[in-house]
């Protein structure tokens, strides 16, 4: 019997799918990679189904790779060894929240969005943003984090506990409820950021965080990157609780004015904001503005009105869509890297100076708070060099991070885009998670060709 009546037989004709349009969504992520059709794509509802899933797939040696919302930005969620797509959109259910406990349990293909909804009935809510609405599945396995990790984490400090099936169709959890753990391995902590390649995540046990009392957001315009890194380090070494603080260059800026009719001056940028009591609010807001003003802070505005809160960081937000909207024809490839914060200034002159040399239109933002930054290039695909003039800059970048302590990635993850760097990074440490990748996937079919390559 071919597998995919085999699949028919398990879920049923309406969830098992190879319309052409089905297949085509399914090909690709927002990122520039090439993609690539699977052969089927398949709308599990459970554990027990997914679970089937992964036994016949194992069985017939079947690649199998997960699929969220496709926002990822490193080609994880495209198929290139075709096979089986597994959509969770289906499995997209809160099941239980615990207010007095501060976890949440849900399914994969349940969004950022949609749980922050939930969560507001109880004065909660879940602090990783990175951005996009995506599944927080998809958010698991590539570790994600955001504009919010400065003070809150990373989504692998939120996650408690995770429901995995393996290759081989196991379904095993890796963690608890508890605030803390001695007993056995860390295997919560191995499988975020895993990108698929080690199991499928169908349940995720969360941690979230009381709705803070009062919310400031502030913009910070400055004469220099350097002025503007130097403002964040004193800031963060002066205790002061922000939640999020944002760099953008002026080139980003320029952009942002052009797409969203706004008249931001032109100049790198700090977006802030700051969580917690009306009273504490006060004091950190201005301690921060003396701090920019030391440093020749040109313009501190903030904004308390929640909808011109929400303005300020949707200007943040949609930096890469502004960069799309107005480049006809281009295609964006976004890259990240982390470095120690006493390096990021340097790191982000240095990455605005390899844009410029290599003739490219692009822009520079950063989670410059915990060393994260972002380039964002507008490339034609359909110019070789162009595109390998890109390459070079992304490359450049990496180069750059890791010769200073930093990491090929801080947030996207790995995917296909990053392997080449894998080696440089880790070392021997590689062979010893690809001697956990065998252990736990033996043949190969989850989500192949990610992370180590083929």
């Amino acid at each position: 019997m071919d597998y995919k009546q085999a699949l028919v037989g398990l879920l049923g004709e309406e969830r098992v799918s190879t319309n052409p349009t089905i297949l085509e969504h399914h090909s690709h992520d927002e990122s520039y990679h090439t993609p690539h059709l699977p052969d089927v794509v398949v709308f599990p509802q459970t554990a027990e189904e997914v679970s089937q899933i992964m036994k016949l797939a194992n069985k017939k040696r079947i690649a199998v790779t997960p699929f969220g919302m496709g926002s990822s930005l490193e080609g994880h969620a495209i198929p290139y060894a075709g096979g089986i797509s597994m959509d969770f959109s289906l499995m997209n259910q809160v099941r239980e929240v615990r207010p007095k406990d501060f976890l949440v349990r849900v399914q994969p293909g349940v969004t950022r969005t949609q749980l922050n909804k939930e969560l507001k009935k109880h004065g909660l809510f879940f602090s990783v943003d990175p951005g996009a609405d995506a599944t927080l599945g998809g958010m698991a396995a590539t570790n994600a984090s955001g504009t919010t990790s400065v003070r809150y984490g990373v989504m692998r400090d939120q996650v408690r506990d995770l429901e995995v099936v393996t290759a081989d169709g196991r379904i095993i959890r890796t963690g608890s409820m508890t605030a803390k753990s001695s007993s056995g391995y860390h295997l919560t902590g191995l499988f975020v950021g895993s990108e698929g390649t080690l199991g499928v995540f169908t349940e995720l046990t969360l941690r979230v965080y009381g709705i803070p009392e009062a919310t400031t957001a502030a913009r910070a315009s400055f004469p220099s990157v350097q002025d503007a890194v130097d403002t964040v380090v004193d800031i963060l070494g002066a205790g002061i609780q922000v939640a999020r603080i944002e760099l953008v260059d002026e080139r980003s800026i320029q952009q942002v004015n052009l797409y969203k009719e706004t008249s931001y001056p032109e100049a790198p940028t700090l977006f802030i904001e700051f969580h917690g009591s009306e009273q504490g609010l006060a004091y950190d807001i201005d301690f921060a503005q003396n701090i920019a003003d030391g440093h020749g802070c040109t313009q501190f505005l903030f904004e308390t009105d929640s909808k011109a809160r929400a303005q300020l960081w949707d200007a943040r937000h949609n930096l890469a869509y502004a960069f799309v909207h107005k480049s006809p024809g281009k295609k964006l490839m976004v890259t990240d890297v982390c470095l120690p914060i006493s390096e990021l200034a340097e790191a982000v002159v240095d990455a605005r100076q390899a844009i410029d040399r290599a003739g490219l239109d692009g822009a520079i933002a950063g989670h410059v708070g915990d060393g994260n930054y972002h380039a964002i290039l507008m490339i034609d695909l359909n110019d070789p060099e162009e595109v390998a003039r890109a390459e070079e800059v992304n490359a450049h970048l990496v180069e750059y991070a890791l010769s200073r302590g930093g990491t090929c990635t801080g947030e996207h993850g790995v995917g296909v885009g990053k392997i080449k760097y894998q080696r440089k990074e880790h070392g021997e440490a590689l062979d010893v998670m690809q001697a956990m990748k065998h252990v736990l996937d033996p043949n190969g079919i989850l989500n192949p060709g990610k992370i180590f390559g083929k």
